[in-house]
C-alpha cells in the first residue's frame, strides 16, 4: 500500500451501521464489485457517483455498528476507497477492516466538510487537510496490523508470511 494517499471526503455522522454501509438485501452475492455498487445505497442513492478511487470515507464516532456483516468493509474495499477516518469505530467492524486490508483509522474528524481534498500520510500516521492546513494524529495501529494492511488483507499476509510476525 502507499504510505501517502490523497482523495475527497465524503462525510457521514456517528453510529453509521453496517445496514447503511450495505444493505442486507444486497450481501448475498460473490460479485464484490456489484457489492460495491450499492455502497451507502440507503443514505445517499448516488454515493457511487460521487467517490474516485482513493477518496476516504470519514465519519463521527461508532462507524460501523449493528451486524457482524463483513460485507460492508468489502463493499468499502472495493468500491476504491483509500481509508475510513472516524472518532470511534465498532470493534467487529474495525477487526473485518483491517483483516480485509482496509485502513480503519481514529482520529478526530471534526472539522472535515465533505469534499475536503484529505492526505493521509500512513507512515507518519497523520492526516491533512488541504483546504484548511489543518493536520490530525491518527491512533497508531499495531505493527502485525499495518503488516496486514499493507498486504491487503489477513489472507495475503498469512499466505506471504505463514504467521504473525511483527514487522
Amino acid at each position: 500500500m502507499k504510505s501517502i494517499l490523497r482523495g475527497k471526503a465524503h462525510v457521514f455522522g456517528d453510529d453509521i451501521n453496517t445496514d447503511y454501509i450495505i444493505a442486507g438485501k444486497y450481501t448475498k452475492t460473490l460479485d464484490y464489485d456489484s457489492l460495491a455498487s450499492h455502497l451507502f445505497e440507503d443514505l445517499d442513492p448516488e454515493f457511487t457517483k460521487k467517490i474516485s478511487a482513493g477518496d476516504f470515507i470519514v465519519a463521527g464516532r461508532n462507524f460501523g455498528c449493528g451486524s457482524s456483516r463483513e460485507q460492508a468493509p468489502i463493499a468499502i474495499k472495493y468500491a476504491g476507497i483509500g481509508a475510513v477516518l472516524a472518532k470511534s469505530f465498532s470493534r467487529i467492524f474495525f477487526r473485518n477492516a483491517i483483516n480485509l486490508g482496509v485502513p480503519a483509522l481514529v482520529c478526530d474528524t471534526e472539522g472535515i466538510e465533505p469534499g475536503d481534498e484529505l492526505e493521509l500520510d500512513l507512515s507518519n500516521q497523520a492526516v491533512k487537510n488541504l483546504r484548511t492546513g489543518t493536520s490530525c494524529c491518527v491512533e497508531p495501529l499495531a505493527p502485525v496490523m499495518v503488516g496486514i494492511i499493507n498486504e491487503g488483507g489477513l489472507v495475503p499476509y498469512l499466505k506471504k508470511y505463514g504467521d504473525f510476525k511483527l514487522l
